[in-house]
């Protein structure tokens, strides 16, 4: 498939499953979007989950590409800073490119794949990895508590950070310029009560 078409089927099929679900997607709408033959989205895509898997694999790639989020040890030497600046750099790409939105909510999808084996399953489990040791490097940096288990730190971490990405993408027609910004500094402000050392918190 040459690339342009490719690019199509990988936008037309993210917004696709965005907007209609994992279980609602519809591949024949696809295919009548992106104005191929069945027999050639066939050869290409083997079935739903294989499509799926196919987007979210390239478009996180992408999106990882463009966010330049720096390695746990370079990230923690300046913690919060660069906290802001992943969530600031998060807010303006799903603005500027509804795409990377669209793959954005297929993680949140009821009944979409995120097994082990799946291209979101190893997403997610890339991302715990990198948190657990962003995390570790902040507590030994002083940025972030220490009182906590590592394990049980990641997971609330995790959850409170999944809870703020769907909500907001979610909302995210609803939210202006000026009041998406001020959400951002909001969540910012509590994940940084959640787990900065009580003497570092902001009054």
């Amino acid at each position: 498939m040459n690339p342009e078409r490719r690019r199509r089927l990988l936008e037309t099929a993210a917004r696709e499953f965005a907007e209609s679900g994992y279980e609602g997607a519809s591949l024949n709408r696809i295919i009548r979007e992106c104005r191929m033959s069945k027999s050639s989205f066939y050869y290409y895509v083997e079935s739903k989950r294989h499509l799926f898997d196919l987007v979210v694999r390239e478009l996180t790639r992408e999106l990882l590409d463009r966010l330049s989020v720096p390695d746990p040890k370079e990230f923690a030497a300046d913690f919060w800073p660069n906290t802001a600046r992943v969530f600031e750099r998060l807010t303006v790409l799903a603005r500027e490119q509804p795409l990377f939105a669209d793959v954005g909510r297929m993680f949140h999808l009821p009944g979409a794949p995120t097994d082990p084996g799946s291209a979101a399953g190893s997403a997610l489990a890339a991302a715990r990895s990198w948190l657990d040791r962003a995390l570790a490097e902040g507590v030994a940096a002083g940025a972030v508590r220490g009182d906590l288990p590592p394990s049980l730190l990641r997971d609330v971490t995790f959850a409170v950070l999944a809870t703020f990405d769907e909500w907001t993408l979610r909302h995210q027609e609803d939210l202006d310029g000026e009041v998406m910004r001020a959400l951002v500094r909001g969540e910012l402000a509590a994940l940084r009560r959640l787990l900065a050392p009580d003497t570092e918190v902001p009054s």
